[in-house]
Formats: structure tokens, sequence, C-alpha cells
């Protein structure tokens, strides 16, 4: 931490990230607003390529690596170990491997010396849903009941039918922005599969069109390619409805206090907003909820957080049940806090964070 210059810490700071992707661009300029240097950025493919990263003295925000093909199939090359094709635009591949090069690319920026502002181990446990789910729930946190690690169509029939359950989520471990992600209803051969998933040929893509499948062998297909890298089944959690509409909450949370809230509604079960799926009122929803209810629920989100306590904020998806009867979390996000034109005491997401370390946030690393 720096001196005070005009009334501000100055912050040395540095941001690992795409330099063509907006979440650098809304970080730097919630820099500059703040007074402070702008951040100097280490591109994820320089990180994988050269292994360029920043060194001690600086404070180092570790930003997504999405959204860039060559990033992509780099990081399934340090993964797998050996030369990768590229993805088709939006193709759903290698998600493992993706997984283990990002694994062996946070060591690369940990080794570096920076003052991390999000922790590897905190990055890697939310990205890896059964991981995460686990801890949730060994921290008390209340999460939709699980499944054991299933590997294909057959085993996940098998367990839905051994637990007794007909509605369930299927996710793949690592996959992000509901890509692969399958909202299943089963009973004997009767299927029905809502997923943003297009089976072309032998290729998975995430589609930003929901569709619907209701004949087995599509969503066996489907689930048989996703096996191998890795799924997590949720039991379903049917989730509250205003306007006839269902609904789920973003909620970031920042240095420990849930902040930005945003509410994603959808008329299918996927509320993934870039999927065509709109924003709702905070305050109709809080009204509906009630103020118990919503407190309650604001005082999950920042339990979620507490369990990555050396991470500056975190991205909680949480649902009310059907009724508002009660909430769950769904996910914990790494890179969650994307959520343009919220502002809270005239502060983005991104400002918001920028304050806390000029304010002197000091997080407490530790193993997830």
């Amino acid at each position: 931490m720096g001196p005070l210059h005009g009334g501000v810490r100055v912050v040395r700071l540095a941001v690992v990230g795409n330099p063509e992707n907006r979440r650098v661009a809304l970080f730097t300029e919630a820099v500059l607003r703040a007074g402070l240097p702008g951040p100097e950025v280490y591109a994820w493919r320089d990180v994988l390529l050269s292994g360029r990263v920043p060194g001690p003295g600086t404070h180092v925000r570790i930003d997504s690596p999405g959204e860039n093909t060559e990033v992509d199939r780099l990081l399934r090359e340090l993964g797998e170990r050996r030369p990768a094709s590229p993805a088709e635009h939006g193709e759903i591949v290698g998600t493992a491997a993706a997984f283990a090069g990002l694994r062996e690319a946070l060591r690369r920026v940990e080794a570096g010396g920076g003052r991390l502002l999000n922790q590897p181990d905190d990055i890697l446990a939310m990205t890896d849903k059964p991981r995460c789910h686990a801890l949730l729930a060994a921290s008390g946190v209340p999460v939709p009941p699980a499944l054991a690690p299933v590997h294909d169509y057959d085993s996940l029939r098998a367990a839905m039918t051994e637990a007794g359950w007909g509605r369930v989520f299927v996710k793949p471990s690592h996959g992000s922005s509901a890509s692969g992600v399958i909202a299943l209803t089963a009973a004997g051969r009767r299927v029905t599969a809502i997923t943003s998933v297009e089976l072309n040929g032998d290729k998975l893509f995430n589609n930003l069109r929901v569709r619907r499948y209701d004949d087995e062998t599509p969503v066996r297909a489907i689930v048989d390619r996703l096996g191998p890298d890795g799924l997590h089944v949720e039991r379903w959690f049917p989730k509250a409805t205003l306007d006839d509409r269902t609904l789920d909450l973003r909620v970031v949370v920042i240095a420990g206090a849930p902040r930005h809230v945003v509410v994603r509604t959808s008329s299918s079960p996927m509320t993934n907003l870039h999927l065509g799926n709109a924003r709702g009122d905070v305050e109709a929803v809080r009204a509906a909820a009630g103020e118990p209810a919503w407190a309650a629920a604001m005082e999950t989100c920042a339990r979620a957080a507490a369990c990555f306590p050396g991470t500056l904020q975190a991205g909680v998806d949480l649902m009310f049940r059907s009724g508002w009867r009660d909430h769950a979390v769904a996910e914990v996000n790494a890179f969650g806090d994307l959520l343009p034109r919220v502002l809270v005491d005239g502060l983005d997401t991104y400002d918001t964070q920028v304050s806390a370390l000029a304010g002197g946030w000091a997080g407490v690393a530790c193993a997830s």
C-alpha cells in the first residue's frame, strides 16, 4: 500500500485479463475515477505464452480468461499438455482441460509475488461446481441437495431413480454462463430437457436461444458428450416467480458486504441475462419476499462469500423458493462482478472495489 496522495491512498495496481475485454476497461475506468494511476494490464495470452506476470509490490486483480478463443485454446493445451484445436464459436469442448490449464496459469501468477486480490485457491474452488457446493454445504450455507458424481446419461438416470428425484439441474463441473446446463425432467422414457445446448452432429454448442428437447435420444447424446469432463447434478429448486416470470438474484459481495444486486427474470428455468432474459425490479422482489426474508438472503450471500476470505469480491447467485418460503445459493462466481449500470451510492462494482482497496482492505489468504 502506498502513501496518501491528494487524500487518496495510492495503490499500485495490475490486472491479469484479456485487454480487449470490457471487464478490464471498466475496472481501469474505475481506477482512474478514483484518482489512482491506471493499472498495468497483463494479458492472459502473455501469461500463457511467455510467463509474464505482475511482480512484488503490486496489488493484482485476476480477471476472467473467458471470451477469447486463443486463450481458451492455450488453456486447454496447458491442461492437456498437448496441442489443442481451436474451438468453433460457441463450441463446448475441453472444459476439464481448460480448468486444469487455469490451475497452472494461476500458479504462475501467484509465483510472481504480487498481492493478489482474489486468491487462486478461491478462484479454483468457485470454478469447480462440485467443490464449491461441498464447501458451501460444509459451511452451513443453504444449497440444493446434489447427487454423487455421475459420468453419463445412464448413471445420471440411475442416480435420479435411486434418490427419487424426477427433476434436476445438470451442470458441467467447470462450465460458466449456463454453458451446458440442462434443466431435466424425467419419468421412465419420458424426458424433457430445457437447455441452451445445441447438438450439431457430434459437437455441442452454447446457443443464445434456449431450446426444449422432448426426445430422449438427443438428451442422452448431450449428457454423454458432457460427462467425461465432469458433471454436477442438483435437485431442482423451484424458484420464486413475479409477474409470471421465474427469477433469481446475482448479488455481488465486496469486502464482505452484499452490495450490488441484479434480479434476473426469465420465462424458462435459465435466468442468465445473456440468453435474452430481462432484469427485474429489485425493490419489487424485496417487497414480495418481505424484509425478514430479504435480510436473511443477504446474510446468506455474505456467508457464502466468507467461504473465500482472501478474495475481494464474489458474485453469489441466490434463489428464493416458490412462495418465498426459503432460499438457496445456486453458485458462487469468481468473475461475477460485471453488472454494468448498477450503482450503489453512485458507485458501480468496480468503483466499490477500488474504494475498498484505497481504504486499506486486506483479505485473509487461506486454502479452500
